[in-house]
Order: C-alpha cells, then sequence, then structure tokens
C-alpha cells in the first residue's frame, strides 16, 4: 500500500471535513488540532497556516498510522509509520518518502537499516535475514545489492562485490576454521537438455569458480563499483531468500 495515500488530501481544497482547533488570524488552521478528512482519515497535531506542520499523528482508515514530524502537509523529519500487513518503518522522511537513515522491519520480521533515498534502500545498510541469521551489510542503489558487501552467515562469510542483487567477479569465503577459498563468480550459459534442438533455450546462471585457499587476510571493500573487487554469495548460499521490495 501506499504510506502516502489519501494524505493527497490538501486543505485547501474544497470540503476540508471536520476540525477542531487553533486558528490564525486568518482563519487557517493554525497551532493544535484535530481533523476528520472527507475520506475518513484522522490527523491529530500541529498546523501551521492551514497546513499539517510539526509534530502530529495521521491515521488511515485501513489500519495504517504515521507518528511524526510534517512540514507543508508532507512526512518531513523524524517518524514512524506502521503498515497494515504489520510492517514498521523509523526513520528519516523526506517530502513524504523514505529518506536518510531509518529501520525497516517486514511483514517476516526480516529487517534493514541504513540509508534510503526516494523510498529505496540506497547507500550503507544492514539486512537482517530473521528465518536463519544471516544478514548482508553493503553497499545498495535503489533498492539493489551494488557494489562492496559482506554476506555473514553462522560459520562462515563471503566478501565480494554485487551486481543487480547478484554476486559478480572475484570473491572469497572466510571459513571459522581459519582458511579462505578465493574465486570468481561467473555467469554461464545453460541450455535446457529438454528443449527441441531447433529450439533451444538457454539462462543465465551463477557458477562459482574456486581457484585457491590460503590462510586468513584483511579484506578492504572496494569503494569504486567499477573496480577490480570481490563478489557476494549467490541467493541459493545466503541462506534466506532476497529481501523483499518495501510497501510504497
Amino acid at each position: 500500500m501506499s504510506d502516502v495515500g489519501s494524505e493527497d488530501f490538501d486543505d485547501d481544497q474544497g470540503y476540508l471535513g471536520e476540525y477542531e482547533g487553533d486558528r490564525n488570524e486568518a482563519g487557517e488552521r493554525h497551532g493544535v488540532g484535530r481533523a476528520v478528512l472527507p475520506n475518513g482519515d484522522t490527523y491529530q497535531g500541529m498546523y501551521e497556516n492551514g497546513k499539517r506542520s510539526g509534530q502530529g499523528t495521521y491515521r488511515f482508515k485501513n489500519g495504517a498510522r504515521y507518528i511524526g514530524e510534517y512540514y507543508q502537509n508532507l512526512k518531513h523529519g523524524q517518524g514512524v509509520f506502521y503498515y497494515p500487513d504489520g510492517s514498521k518503518y523509523e526513520g528519516s522522511w523526506v517530502d513524504d518518502q523514505r529518506q536518510g537513515h531509518g529501520l525497516y522491519t517486514y511483514p517476516n520480521q526480516d529487517t534493514y537499516e541504513g540509508e534510503w533515498l526516494h523510498h529505496q534502500r540506497n547507500g550503507q545498510g544492514i539486512y537482517h535475514y530473521n528465518d536463519t541469521g544471516s544478514r548482508y551489510m553493503g553497499t545498495w542503489v535503489m533498492g539493489k545489492m551494488e557494489s562492496a558487501g559482506e554476506f555473514i552467515h553462522l560459520n562462515h562469510r563471503y566478501q565480494g562485490n554485487f551486481l543487480n542483487n547478484n554476486p559478480s567477479g572475484p570473491g572469497k569465503y572466510v571459513f571459522e576454521i581459519g582458511c579462505e577459498q578465493h574465486g570468481e563468480y561467473l555467469q554461464v550459459d545453460q541450455d535446457r537438455g529438454d528443449a527441441d534442438e531447433d529450439d533451444i533455450v538457454s539462462t543465465m546462471v551463477l557458477k562459482w569458480k574456486p581457484k585457491a585457499v590460503t590462510g586468513l587476510s584483511l579484506w578492504t571493500p572496494a569503494k569504486d563499483p567499477s573496480s577490480d573487487g570481490e563478489g557476494l554469495a549467490s541467493a541459493d548460499q545466503k541462506g534466506g531468500s532476497e529481501p523483499p521490495t518495501p510497501e510504497t
């Protein structure tokens, strides 16, 4: 569901619904007040010159709820949004969108804590898989794992680069027993054996190509996504599902 939703009703458009509270000399909602919007949503909190501005609580009739800061009718500043599916976002908002640092708890209790931009995971962040305990720590670009990162499991970890949510290029597995396996993730064409000879279907699959086993060494994440870095583990090695896209 959209966490903007029915907040699109501006106070200067037609019937404004019911309102109880302070007003300024011009008769605009100003100060502390409570409003019932035409669609049944409610808002209780601060107003400034007819707009929701300051701390307030907005309740959607579908069960969603936002508690936090507003500016010019938009969620702006720090706030918590409770979604009808049981998920929750608490953190920074800019112009009605998740932006800055925030923590998102998903319905399955997976969590992401880190940077956001335009409602998407973007920047540095940690995604924790509730069912396995595994977690990814690294870079995100518009909701996807990109560039340098690290997948941490119960008894080993994988360090390297991601591209479009998939491991890409050189990387290494680090094991608790005190050794590392270096190698490379490659995209390989895999023909479907059950296809007709005249209608061959090929799909790209990720293959781990091991190269060497060494002792433990210090790993420094590459800052440039285009540089030679080290890839992350594929989905079947994460011990968890691909992180879901937050409802927007």
